[in-house]
């Protein structure tokens, strides 16, 4: 391995998709699997293969059919999650299994009500286990930012003489500082001399927003693989966003000395499709990806920037390929206009996947001018979002009024493929469609969240939508594209639905052990 390249280690399939409200089926998590290729991660963190039924199905999908990256699954120190992980990845081209133990007291005491000598014997055994299963074995001494540097540095050591392959170092809590973490770091190589020998990563979260400094003092001290996520989502304040670590040590190379292999140009495109499939915004401001980031309204930035870009701009936005606009389709373009324009996006679409793209490319076109690329990127992922078998909004009908309440009648395709009718009023029109699907399913959803956006600037612009709902106790979000709001609002809020009864229902069949408790979180 080359000592200078830093290995990324994408987790947004795994701890990003435990944040509350996401709800990813199989086909969006190839999706985004497919296109963490193209950008060029070196392991896909493909998620947490006992958590559930679906969890397992979406990594085995990920392991047999995106190639390039390390595949890896996640497992606690038990056999029962080893063996899980392994029949997830263990049909991918270069499979991983990542297996993870507390070593804080704090966890140790309250979490595990366990002792230390017994989390040396379980490291030992999980380790050993997956060694034997899989060549590649991570091992992570969770909350270990926290803990007493000695007894982790013992497990580390344990975990090395069973053939783990690489170390990761969490900051599981998002607790430490940037010269803490790297003296915690410096501690561990001189008390584990077999830590030189292999892979040192670092997972920092951001509940104190110190994710990408304490990721970049890992670097600093040794590391060498950076566990992160798109747009930094992931549980509570999220993980370090991989856009920024990557482009921090991009941008700054020739004085940091180490370098990635992320396809830059791939960055911006990312960061939309985890962020429409999730549900997730990306704040305007936020660095890198945001809408603003590389937006001048101050006339004295503007005046500088017209007259030498580099007065304002420490990177070109095509570097992350935010210029990726300039396709542009009308509603006389055909069916092979369309195919070429979503291959040149990094979509392969043939033959029925590509007559339904074909008819809602349509439907648009219709309404719209031109489809530009990100308008094809949001059709593609919206069509993403219908392969799970749910509820279906077919028509509505909206009467609205300064008078009188808004009154809304919808039909709605059940799972089974009965057509369901059911009307209400509301606040306004929205609220009243939604509380007409509430009717017609007999289900009692309740709205959580619910945000408009324009996928593109113009009169005419697609309108994305998405909601968050809350039925039996769980949290589901769900997503929808229009250029009709009220149609992009209905579309979202039957699969926030959808989502909400197969989550209720997992969690009612799975037995506590394969459920996500709080041992489940991220390490």
């Amino acid at each position: 391995m080359d000592p200078d390249r830093v290995l990324i280690f994408d987790t947004t399939l795994r701890d990003g998709e435990q944040s509350p409200g996401i709800s990813l089926n199989t086909g969006e998590k190839l999706e985004i699997a497919h296109q963490l290729a193209r950008l060029g991660v070196d392991i896909i963190e493909a998620g947490f293969p006992i958590a559930s039924p679906g969890d397992f199905e979406a990594v085995q999908a990920i392991a047999r059919e995106v190639h390039g990256p390390v595949i890896a699954g996640l497992a606690r120190a038990h056999a029962a999650d080893v063996d899980r992980a392994w029949d997830a990845v263990r049909d991918a081209e270069r499979p991983r299994i990542h297996t993870f133990l507390s070593t804080s007291d704090i966890h140790i005491e309250h979490q595990l009500q366990s002792t230390r000598e017994d989390v040396k014997g379980q490291a030992r055994a999980a380790v050993a286990h997956a060694r034997s299963l899989c060549e590649d074995v991570e091992f992570s001494p969770m909350d270990a930012t926290r803990a007493d540097v000695e007894f982790t540095a013992e497990v580390i050591g344990i975990a090395i003489d069973e053939g783990a392959t690489t170390i990761n170092v969490p900051d599981t809590v998002g607790y430490t500082m940037p010269d803490e973490y790297k003296a915690f770091l410096a501690r561990l190589y001189e008390l584990v001399p077999g830590l030189a020998g292999v892979v040192l990563s670092v997972h920092c979260h951001d509940d104190l927003g110190l994710a990408v400094a304490n990721s970049f003092a890992g670097i600093q001290a040794g590391a060498r693989q950076v566990e992160c996520a798109i747009n930094g989502i992931g549980e509570r304040a999220g993980n370090a966003s991989l856009e920024e670590i990557v482009m921090l040590l991009h941008t700054r190379r020739r004085d940091v000395g180490v370098h990635t292999g992320i396809v830059t140009t791939e960055i911006a495109r990312t960061s939309r499709l985890v962020s429409r499939l999730t549900g997730y915004p990306v704040q305007p401001n936020k660095a890198i990806v945001g809408r603003n980031a590389f937006v001048h309204e101050s006339g004295i930035h503007q005046d500088g920037v017209l007259k030498e870009r580099s007065t304002y701009e420490i990177m070109d936005a095509t570097t992350v390929g935010v210029d990726t606009n300039a396709i542009v389709l009308g509603k006389h373009s055909g069916r092979h206009a369309l195919r070429q324009a979503l291959e040149e996006l990094g979509y392969q679409v043939e033959g029925q996947v590509l007559n339904t793209a074909f008819k809602r490319f349509k439907e648009i076109a219709d309404k719209k001018k031109q489809v530009t690329a990100m308008d094809l990127e949001a059709l593609v992922t919206d069509e993403l979002r219908s392969e799970l078998a749910g509820y279906t909004l077919q028509w509505f009908d909206v009467e609205a009024s300064s008078r009188r309440p808004p009154h809304a009648t919808v039909s709605v395709l059940s799972p089974e493929g009965e057509e369901l009718e059911g009307s209400f009023t509301g606040d306004g029109p929205v609220d009243a469609i939604f509380r007409a699907v509430n009717a017609a399913t007999g289900l009692d959803a309740r709205l959580r969240e619910f945000r408009v956006e324009a996928v593109t600037g113009g009169e005419d612009a697609l309108g994305e939508v998405s909601v968050v709902v809350e039925y039996q106790g769980q949290s589901a979000g769900g997503q929808g594209v229009a250029t009709d709001i009220l149609e992009a609002a209905g579309m979202a809020y039957v699969r926030a639905i959808s989502n909400g009864v197969r989550k209720a229902r997992i969690a009612a069949e799975q037995p506590p052990v394969t459920a996500r408790p709080a041992e489940l979180a991220t390490p």
